[in-house]
């Protein structure tokens, strides 16, 4: 009996430990696949339609050549790659570029698809029927070829008049500027290049090892309560301190003020270095997030992760004017499925 009783016991402990083997293997294969599945695209923008989100980005060592597409339906699962030529929207060839393809933001016009976007440093915009491509650009030229140009972002405003914000790469820094476009959205007006922001604030230049190079990147523009709202990213992108602020204006050629209260997303707020450059979206809710990157880790930089976070404006009691604020609660990393 005493033998029947131990062997009994030996079996539920040989169970047990079995069980509890099988659980944290499976526990260490999910997160493994977890981190396979993180979608890794720095500089990246969200463009939303007719229920679905379409998120593009700078692409890192996977996609090289042009600009791969990601669809979702809930800002969270997000299926992909689903651009038009072997998961590309933009593929080398068909537009503008030969390398360095980065910061790519894709909105709608009159029924047509267009993609600003920069490579071999210096600005693209190539145009689609669909926002997962193809994107092609007959002429295959750059906006500009005066001086070194990326980060461009359109923006539409509400007379109908078009707007390029972009970076300027010259004379020691990345500097923010503005000028209106052509209607035909493939080229701007001579004469109206105008300088928006540039490093004058201590947040914005933190850094020693990259101190000789102030930078100021990455723009995105809304329009809020008539009032213009550039969101831009500053430090160089390999620094821990990386990080995004912004400024108001009355006008999409400035002067613009910049915030009192900036940076309003840094790693003092996601926990993750490096944390900048991206875009806004308006959710399905009328609701605001902010798609940006980070770094892969407290040690690596690349590859960079994709992040979210919602952001909220606010009446601020002194100014009576709406502030921008970040919600820490909502930051998460955005996963393939």
């Amino acid at each position: 009996m005493m033998n029947n009783r131990l062997t009994w016991i030996n079996w539920l402990l040989l169970a047990f430990v079995a069980t509890t083997v099988s659980c944290c293997a499976a526990k260490k294969m999910a997160q493994s696949s977890q981190e396979q599945e993180n979608l890794f695209l720095a500089d990246p923008s969200i463009f939303y339609e007719k229920g679905t989100y379409y998120l593009s980005g700078t692409g890192g060592a996977r996609f090289t050549s042009g600009f791969a597409v990601y669809a979702s339906k809930d800002l969270k699962t997000w299926t992909g790659p689903v651009g038009a030529k072997e998961g590309y929207a933009l593929k080398k060839g068909d537009a503008f570029g030969e390398q360095g393809f980065w910061a790519p933001q894709v909105f709608s016009y009159r029924n047509k698809y267009y993609m600003a976007y920069a490579a071999n440093e210096h600005i693209g915009i190539a145009v689609s029927d669909s926002p997962a491509g193809p994107f092609t650009q007959p002429n295959g030229q750059a906006i500009s070829q005066a001086t070194k140009q990326i980060d461009p972002f359109v923006f539409i405003d509400d007379d109908g008049k078009k707007y390029l914000y972009y970076v300027v790469v010259a004379d020691g820094g990345n500097r923010i500027y503005v000028a209106e476009m052509n209607d035909d959205l493939l080229s701007v007006k001579e004469g109206t290049a105008k300088k928006c922001i540039e490093a004058t604030e201590k947040w914005e230049n933190t850094d020693p090892a990259y101190s000789n190079w102030a930078v100021t990147e990455g723009p995105t523009v809304v329009k809020h309560n008539n009032l213009y709202y550039l969101l831009y990213s500053a430090n160089h992108f390999k620094s821990v301190d990386y990080a995004v602020g912004y400024a108001t204006s009355t006008s999409p050629f400035g002067p613009w003020k910049k915030y009192g209260g900036n940076p309003v997303l840094h790693q003092s707020l996601t926990g993750q270095n490096g944390s900048g450059h991206g875009d806004l979206v308006r959710g399905k809710n009328n609701e605001w997030f902010y798609v940006f990157h980070t770094h892969f880790s407290a040690e690596k930089i690349s590859p960079r992760k994709t992040a979210i976070i919602q952001v909220k404006f606010e009446k601020e009691p002194q100014t009576g004017i709406d502030k921008l604020v970040a919600m820490p609660s909502t930051f998460r990393y955005l996963y393939q499925q």
